[in-house]
């Protein structure tokens, strides 16, 4: 089954019929559905084919947004304008598509007070809850306690 250039169907066509049609319009004969019954030929410059397929390939990837993973650190006994800070910092990762990783570090003594630590996840998962949801619930590691928030 040949079809032309500008998508006219020829018909059933022989092999050779068909190479001589395709050099004759200066084109390339190229096997579309080799599975259907006749298989199914284009003429077609496979050259600006490829070309295109390519051009098109370059401009999806080109398009397509790697999300990271940003990392804001805390401590338990952070100040009200440094947690302010990092709020708007956590605020502005979520604009631009990212996930955010919110670690909390305990250091001495302050292990033994992680209540304080559970209490300011919580806090930063309250204020961030109309435009991030949590992808990882607060846990604790070792001496730091994480939580993983993802834009909604």
């Amino acid at each position: 089954m040949l079809i032309g250039a500008e998508g006219e169907k020829f018909g059933e066509i022989g092999l050779d019929e068909g190479l001589a049609l395709a050099e004759e319009k200066g084109f390339d004969l190229v096997e579309v559905s080799p599975g259907a019954k006749p298989p199914v030929v284009k003429m077609m410059d496979y050259g600006k084919f490829k070309y295109e397929q390519q051009k098109k390939a370059a401009e999806a990837r080109k398009r397509q947004k790697i999300i990271e993973i940003k990392e804001i650190k805390m401590r338990p006994g952070i100040d009200d304008h440094d947690y302010d800070v990092k709020m708007r910092a956590m605020k502005r990762f979520f604009e631009e598509g990212d996930k955010v990783k919110v670690t909390l570090r305990f250091r001495g003594r302050e292990m033994a007070h992680q209540h304080l630590g559970m209490e300011l996840l919580t806090r930063v998962q309250k204020e961030t809850d109309t435009f991030a949801k949590i992808e990882q619930y607060p846990k604790l590691e070792g001496r730091q306690m994480m939580m993983v928030l993802a834009p909604r």
